[in-house]
């Protein structure tokens, strides 16, 4: 796994970098904001899963550099950082940063976030020619298929019926997350520690707005249930009109009607009542 590290210290990114290495990672090491955002332009070379980014770096801002990187890629990017105050960690999330760790850090965490956030970034293998293979693109789609609706994760791009429609980062991580397993239930808890990386305690209005504005922007009301008092789940298949249910069990009975009464004759002309 190729992985971009992004620190100012030649000490600390020496130490990183040889643990990274003994663990199978393959490390690009960047001294400063113009460098790394050098390092991400494409070359034909394996690109980066994860890019480590400190924050105080020589020439910029390292949350200048987070906003550079989402602008133009989809790599994911942990911040690592002795910035260890609340402000900074939402600041940086809202950036589009993946995950926030500070120092001093445990490695083996650091070693489980990086492959935590490589899997959700992963990208579609690519084939000979460098292009991903047709088999991964119908995967990448397949179950959105049913309701004209493609999803490609490595570009970052949506389209319905052939039309791209513009969705927020995410937005996008929204669908994304539930189209990994359409038709299962994800909890609102699961939903924001995927998508925000932050707990659920008061921000369900949040994630309220973005499934509206993700049901609005697709012209799909249906797509994305809502499961009361749980949360949320793809829906791919379209509904069909389903028959009138014949009725299983004995045929039905008329109630039982009383015996009639015999009607009450006439008297005969001239006897006495």
């Amino acid at each position: 796994m190729r992985l971009l590290l992004v620190e100012d210290d030649d000490h600390v990114a020496t130490a990183l970098v040889a643990v990274l290495s003994r663990h199978g990672f393959r490390v690009r090491h960047a001294r400063s904001g113009s460098e790394a955002l050098d390092a991400l332009v494409p070359d034909g070379a394996e690109p980066y899963r994860v890019v480590l980014l400190d924050l105080g770096l020589p020439d910029r801002d390292g949350f200048e550099v987070c906003s550079r990187i989402r602008d133009r890629s989809g790599v994911p990017v942990i911040m690592v950082t002795a910035r260890a105050d609340t402000r900074s960690r939402i600041h940086g999330l809202n950036l589009g940063a993946d995950d926030y760790v500070t120092k001093p850090y445990d490695m083996g965490e650091l070693l489980a976030r990086i492959h935590a956030v490589a899997r959700r970034g992963a990208a579609p293998t690519a084939d000979r020619a460098g292009e991903p293979a047709p088999a991964d693109r119908v995967a990448e789609g397949g179950p959105l298929a049913a309701r004209g609706v493609a999803l490609d994760r490595e570009g970052r791009r949506v389209t319905v019926e052939g039309r791209e429609v513009p969705l927020t980062r995410k937005e996008f991580d929204l669908l994304a997350l539930l189209a990994q397993h359409p038709g299962v239930v994800y909890r609102r808890e699961q939903i924001f520690s995927e998508v925000w990386r932050s707990g659920w305690e008061g921000n369900g209005r949040t994630l309220e707005v973005h499934i509206a504005s993700l049901r609005a922007k697709l012209a799909l009301p249906a797509l994305v249930e809502t499961v009361r008092g749980v949360g949320y789940r793809l829906v791919t298949e379209t509904p069909a009109e389903t028959p009138a249910e014949t009725p299983v069990g004995p045929p039905h009975e008329p109630p039982t009607q009383p015996p009639a009464q015999p009607a009450t004759q006439p008297p005969a002309a001239g006897s006495d009542r």
